[in-house]
């Protein structure tokens, strides 16, 4: 068998096999040496996560499995959504995001404890075009979520991988780094 690296987190992970998508990157960068596996659900949040954690993965010991060689965290987006709009059901508290990520690194330390945890930060936001083409019907005309409250959640998710002595890809800083970062990658 070959390693395997999964991918675990939101539509943002779901949708990463698609043409041109992350997860469609590494499987090609990775084909015949890694198995990169999908584990990404649309519209989860980190407490959504926890509750299916232990239940997406293969248990270490079944069938002779070996440890998975690495396995992104990729939530936030949806716990960044605003608690008085219409993603609100989404939502997450900061402090609570950071407890269930914490959790979900202890859960795959625990079930693998040599694999490589990598937490990927939320990415940022383009109010603009959230407002221009909503999800659902929006009468208020207001994101139901900013930029400035998914920077608060990519501070947590870096906080957090530093108190967990883990790796993290800081995606909501590094994207806005780039001049017409919302027209290149959003």
């Amino acid at each position: 068998m070959r390693p395997k690296i999964y991918l675990f987190g939101d539509s943002i992970t779901e949708e990463s096999f698609g043409d041109g998508g992350w997860g469609a990157s590494l499987a090609n960068h990775f084909s015949r040496t890694v198995d990169v596996v999908l584990r990404g659900y649309s519209g989860y949040n980190t407490r959504w996560a926890l509750k299916v954690v232990d239940r997406v993965f293969p248990a270490a010991e079944s069938s002779g499995a070996a440890a998975a060689l690495a396995v992104t965290v990729f939530f936030g987006a949806n716990d960044a959504c605003l608690p008085d709009r219409y993603g609100a059901f989404q939502h997450v508290p900061l402090d609570e995001y950071k407890r269930n990520l914490h959790s979900i690194v202890a859960s795959l330390k625990k079930r693998w404890p040599s694999t490589l945890i990598i937490l990927i930060t939320p990415p940022p936001i383009d109010e603009v075009q959230r407002i221009r083409h909503p999800y659902v019907e929006n009468p208020l005309r207001l994101p139901e979520r900013t930029n400035e409250a998914a920077g608060a959640f990519a501070k947590a998710c870096v906080e957090t991988a530093g108190e967990c002595g883990i790796s993290v890809v800081d995606l909501w800083t590094r994207m806005q780094h780039y001049p017409d970062w919302r027209n290149a990658f959003l």
